[in-house]
């Protein structure tokens, strides 16, 4: 296990057209990390398999709040919760155990300030669990993801 540390951003800046669409009524927050831990892990599975990952949209970081809020309630606690946390730097530990859906790699990652601000907001736990995105597989490549993915079922302890 590793424990590194995050800065809080709430309401990052939009990315894509989804998140551009979606920001009237989709509030998110989530923990910077000031490093390359995700261009480290996935030069592991470039180097072990051969599977180039692209980066995460955001770079390495923990998606703390994505979530819909459009109540007067609602976005009142939201707002009460980026008033006290935004910008303050937190912890985070996360296993370097990969997993996969064969089109994301990511690790489970635990932080009990992630929880407390997700409580704060007057949300409950994240629909996904905390997780720290390691790389995305480009579309072409989702046959040697998956060929990955049942070689590190078959055999855990050697990927």
């Amino acid at each position: 296990m590793f424990t590194v540390k995050g800065k809080i951003v709430f309401d990052p800046i939009d990315r894509t057209k989804k998140h551009m669409a979606q920001s009237s009524w989709k509030k998110s927050a989530i923990i910077m990390l000031e490093c390359d831990t995700s261009d480290y892990y996935s030069w592991f599975l470039l180097k072990r398999f051969g599977l180039l990952l692209n980066r995460p949209l955001r770079g390495t970081h923990l998606t703390v709040i994505n979530d819909k809020i459009i109540t007067e309630e609602g976005l009142k606690y939201y707002e009460e919760a980026k008033d006290k946390w935004d910008g303050k730097m937190v912890e985070l530990t996360y296993k370097p155990d990969y997993r996969t859906d064969d089109k994301h790699y990511w690790f489970r990652v635990y932080s009990e300030e992630a929880i407390k601000i997700r409580n704060e907001a007057g949300l409950g736990k994240p629909h996904f669990g905390f997780h720290l995105t390691v790389g995305l597989v480009d579309e072409k490549r989702i046959k040697e993801s998956e060929y990955i993915h049942r070689m590190m079922l078959m055999f855990p302890n050697n990927c």
